[in-house]
């Protein structure tokens, strides 16, 4: 019986995990517009992609009432979601290594390392697209990751 305790313990999220994820529900739900349901759709569509994605909330300051900006990780920040007046902002922060064969990066063009996605009202944006520009972020922090613990293991 103990035994089954621990294992159901152990599948339960971490409390920092889920704090994260009620961070960024408060801040949908503070939202309470068309930005709001943009970013629970991309988030969704987040989780879909990667199973393994990890929710995290950074930069809480006063100027976004604490609730910080949501930060997707998987071996590295994948992207981060912040909400301006007219757009949700989803910012990748290697999206200048990555394919984008459909076009989905429509802001932060002329940078050497991040690329965005605007979301304006009323727009949406392509699912198939997304989830395969997600996949293709996971990809590339994975490999490099792997690069870098090769690297270290050889030095030792």
């Amino acid at each position: 019986m103990k035994k089954a305790a621990k294992v159901a313990k152990a599948a339960s999220p971490k409390p920092e995990v889920e704090a994260a994820c009620r961070l960024i529900d408060a801040r949908i739900d503070k939202l309470g517009d068309w930005r709001g349901e943009a970013l629970a759709h991309v988030r969704a569509l987040i989780k879909a992609a990667d199973p393994g994605i990890i929710e995290e909330v950074k930069w809480r300051k006063p100027s976004n009432g604490m609730l910080g900006v949501p930060v997707w990780e998987h071996d590295g920040i994948i992207c981060t979601g912040e909400t301006y007046k007219a757009a949700v902002k989803l910012t990748f922060a290697n999206g200048a290594a990555i394919k984008d064969p459909t076009g989905l990066f429509n802001a932060s063009l002329d940078g050497n390392v991040r690329r965005a996605i605007d979301i304006h009202e009323g727009e949406t944006v392509n699912e198939k697209a997304f989830k395969a520009l997600i996949r293709a972020a996971v990809a590339f922090n994975i490999a490099k990751a792997t690069a870098r613990a090769t690297k270290k293991k050889a030095k030792s």
